[in-house]
């Protein structure tokens, strides 16, 4: 059993339904979502474009859900419009130097965990690009990064969730089969590295161990097998296994329908999950309606299709686990 303090308990509650299960909403998007927005507008988003777009996904969509994950660059107007409900704010710069090799990460220059604290936060959240495959010398320096970040959360008593994802350290192409077929190695060895107490991780952010598209006996199968439906499901009970901390999944931009799926899957296998932070997999398909019609026909959608798909995401969280039989509080 994990031991949590009063300010990491309290938290974690925060962020959590009544249930123990941790049911968000993930909003945290910029260099991604301002690039997908003018693609589809065919001219420019600019940050006023952002914080609209973020403070009516957050004002509809948490009605429905236990947090919301927000940036404090283009997020902060958006969480004074969260229902009541938990924030976590992300502490990392959005996406990677894609000149310097392996993926580095870097921390935003002018936030800090007690900064995001006073902003508002209940929890921290870090997107980590990793794999235990990649040369020693990156991960080490990735490992004492987040060992950084796990001790100022102890100082400042707040939750740390540490999402990390996955990627073809020779540079490979990560939605072919090959990588799907290494992808189990990469999912569960995460886990086991930053599962250590060293790191003071409270909630790990994992992908699922498998790409759905290759899981034969799904309908998200494409035709091409990396795995038989077995297999899929001794991946998740596998990876499950390599950690005794509280661990939720992420939607990785599939679409509602996969990602629904997807849980499925893992409630089959029997895995011990304390639910999700799910973003595109509910208001990607918006994208396009923000761009071309505007604010209130996004809107209009999110009450409808937006909600239908967070609707989705909840009954398939139905069968979660609560975090509560993980952890023991000081």
């Amino acid at each position: 059993m994990i031991k949590l303090t009063p300010g990491k308990l309290a938290g974690l509650k925060a962020v959590s339904d009544h249930r123990g299960v941790i049911a968000a909403a993930a909003m945290d998007q910029r260099g991604s979502l301002q690039k997908s927005l003018a693609k589809e507008r065919g001219a420019a988003a600019d940050a006023h474009d952002l914080e609209e777009f973020k403070t009516l996904v957050t004002s509809v969509l948490t009605r429905y859900a236990s947090a919301i994950l927000l940036d404090p660059e283009f997020g902060l107007p958006a969480s004074k419009h969260r229902n009541g409900k938990g924030l976590l704010l992300a502490y990392e710069k959005t996406g990677y130097d894609a000149t310097t090799p392996g993926r580095l990460p870097d921390l935003l220059d002018h936030w800090s965990v007690a900064r995001l604290k006073e902003a508002g936060a209940d929890c921290i959240k870090i997107l980590l690009y990793y794999t235990p495959y990649e040369k020693s010398p990156v991960n080490d320096l990735k490992q004492a990064w987040i060992e950084r970040i796990g001790a100022e959360c102890i100082a400042h008593d707040i939750p740390f969730f540490l999402e990390f994802v996955g990627y073809d350290a020779d540079g490979g192409d990560e939605k072919s089969i090959a990588y799907a077929k290494k992808k189990p190695e990469i999912v569960s060895g995460s886990m086991a590295e930053f599962g250590k107490e060293k790191y003071h991780v409270d909630v790990l952010k994992v992908e699922v161990p498998v790409e759905m598209a290759f899981v034969e006996g799904t309908k998200s199968f494409k035709g091409e097998k990396a795995y038989t439906r077995a297999e899929a499901l001794q991946h998740f009970r596998d990876a499950a296994t390599m950690t005794h901390k509280p661990f939720i999944y992420l939607s990785a931009g599939v679409s509602n329908p996969v990602f629904i799926e997807t849980l499925e899957l893992a409630v089959e296998s029997g895995t011990s999950f304390n639910g999700v932070l799910c973003g595109r997999a509910t208001w990607k398909d918006g994208i396009a309606i923000y761009a071309k019609q505007g604010a209130k026909a996004f809107e209009d959608w999110l009450n409808t299709t937006g909600v239908e798909n967070i609707t989705n995401v909840n009954n398939a969280l139905k069968q979660a686990h609560s975090w509560h039989e993980k952890v023991e509080s000081k």
